[in-house]
């Protein structure tokens, strides 16, 4: 996972003064290369001290390592992506962007989303969660806001080879499937900074009740995810004109892909005649046939 990726999933759980440090960098990630550790203490109004608590937070020994990593890191997006190295890839849009800078930033933040939660996927989770939906007597998703579309992709998705899945709009109707779960049944929440107070009470009330609870969420160590025995984590960068948010949703529909498929695959032959069955049914309907 990216160095700014790994800031923006911690920022919320840091203290006031490495709040400020990590504020500082994700607008401009060029400070660090560009001043010493003194210079980026008084620029954040903190200590060097809180600079190194800073870095090591991150998992770094100290300043020089994360100014050498966080350099490293923006040459390759800048020649991934070009521009000019000034962390346009992980920066905001901002009014004076003209559409084809619009259109790449929003590019590279969904390009980055994808990669990186490729690539901080635990894959042992994820087998564990796919063997669990494949056993799953039923399904239940839940997410509020732009997150609840990966709760209905999902559902949609298993309903169509064979799977009893049910998503939820309602937060109330969330809690009345939650309390209904049992021992074998899976219950899913998705929220992108893992505090999103409906979908923890849907998960923590699932739990209670028996069934195995999955969180999709991009901060690890969440509230959520205290509530999930398993947790699947994207890795995005969220920013003010909502790119990032467009990046996260991308991202939980990457990892329902990757449920999807994975249960699919695991019984083939039935799931290529459900996907056919239900794509005949409802051809007369899209009046194609």
């Amino acid at each position: 996972m990216s160095i700014q990726t790994s800031i923006q999933s911690h920022v919320d759980s840091f203290p006031p003064t490495m709040r400020r440090v990590a504020d500082v960098i994700l607008e401009r990630p060029q400070i660090v290369m560009e001043n010493t550790i003194s210079e980026l203490a008084r620029a954040c109004d903190t200590s060097e001290a809180s600079i190194v608590r800073f870095c090591r937070a991150l998992g770094f020994t100290g300043y020089p390592q994360l100014k050498l990593q966080l350099a490293a890191e923006l040459a390759k997006e800048s020649a991934e992506f070009g521009g000019n190295g000034d962390g346009a890839y992980g920066a905001d849009i901002s009014p004076s962007d003209t559409l084809a800078e619009m259109v790449a930033k929003i590019a590279g933040s969904e390009i980055l989303g994808i990669r990186e939660t490729a690539d901080s996927l635990d894959m042992e989770v994820l087998q564990r969660v796919i063997r669990k939906l494949e056993r799953a007597k039923r399904v239940v998703l839940f997410g509020v806001g732009a997150s609840n579309a990966g709760a209905q992709d999902l559902a949609q998705k298993l309903l169509r080879i064979g799977h009893v899945a049910l998503a939820f709009h309602d937060a109330h109707d969330a809690l009345v499937s939650a309390a209904l779960v049992e021992q074998g049944d899976v219950a899913i929440g998705f929220s992108h900074n893992g505090r999103t107070r409906e979908t923890m009470a849907f998960l923590s009330a699932a739990r209670r009740n028996g069934a195995h609870t999955v969180a999709v969420t991009n901060v690890p160590d969440s509230p959520l995810a205290e509530q999930a025995e398993s947790v699947l984590r994207t890795a995005v960068r969220e920013t003010t004109f909502r790119s990032g948010a467009m990046a996260s949703r991308i991202a939980q529909l990457t990892i329902i892909d990757y449920l999807f498929v994975g249960v699919a695959r695991g019984r083939y032959d039935r799931t290529v005649q459900a996907l056919k069955s239900t794509y005949e049914i409802v051809k007369e309907l899209r009046g194609d046939s």
